[in-house]
């Protein structure tokens, strides 16, 4: 299982919110690119990045630092955030980022990401946010009537590879990941590498989702926290 250190990018910073709460910003790095050194140097091999600012605008606010992440760095990234459009899937491919998640969009415009696999197959990701079971959307801000489990076949029908889920009441709370969402995710698209994302908050809830087989797991203010070290997180990665 890969673990991946995220990065969440607001006005410039590298933050963490609560529950996808704009509100509940606490800044862990003033400066995202020597953050992403912070990783790199521990042996770390992919970030995960989000552009927060992009999530609420609908743009790719942030592509120019996340150029200069990927440039001086070289890790394997993967980004999402407010992508909406085959131009901006474009101008993060041509930038070099490894894997481009598309989040509201695969809800509202299913035609979007099917042209997006098409064209850019494994390098294109889906994100699944789901609050009660339902996805939500928008930056977390509305939540549809479609379930989780619907969604995802539905993204593996098109071909999608990559599904990103996040349960948005774990987010940012350290109580843990939703493994029995996990389960139910592998045992309904069990073609596609689900990555976990949210909750996770020692070296003990990685353990747990290694065995369930996620492909990865994504971690945040557990890192941030200081409750799980760079060292931990490779040890898990070297348990796979």
């Amino acid at each position: 299982m890969y673990v991946l250190p995220a990065i969440d990018i607001r006005e410039g910073e590298a933050v963490r919110l609560v529950k996808g709460d704009f509100s509940q910003k606490t800044v862990v790095h003033s400066d995202p690119l020597a953050q992403a050194h912070i990783f790199k140097e521990a042996g770390i091999k992919t970030l995960h990045i989000v552009d927060l600012d992009g999530a609420l605008e609908g743009t790719t606010t942030n592509a120019p630092l996340i150029e200069r992440i990927k440039k001086e760095t070289g890790l394997m990234l993967e980004v999402g955030g407010g992508i909406r459009s085959m131009e901006q899937i474009k101008q993060y491919i041509d930038l070099g980022v490894d894997r481009v998640i598309i989040g509201s969009a695969a809800v509202k415009n299913p035609e979007l990401v099917k042209e997006a696999v098409e064209r850019y197959k494994e390098k294109i990701a889906v994100g699944i946010d789901a609050k009660d079971g339902k996805v939500a959307v928008s930056g977390w801000l509305e939540v549809s009537e479609t379930d989780y489990l619907t969604m995802a076949k539905e993204m593996a029908g098109i071909g999608v590879q990559t599904l990103i889920y996040t349960d948005i009441s774990k987010d940012g709370t350290l109580t843990g990941p939703s493994l029995s969402h996990y389960q139910a995710l592998q045992q309904a698209v069990p073609d596609v590498a689900i990555i976990a994302s949210g909750g996770v908050s020692d070296k003990q809830d990685l353990k747990e989702l290694v065995e369930i087989g996620v492909y990865g797991a994504i971690v945040g203010k557990a890192y941030y926290e200081g409750r799980i070290t760079l060292e931990e997180m490779q040890e898990v990665e070297a348990l796979c």
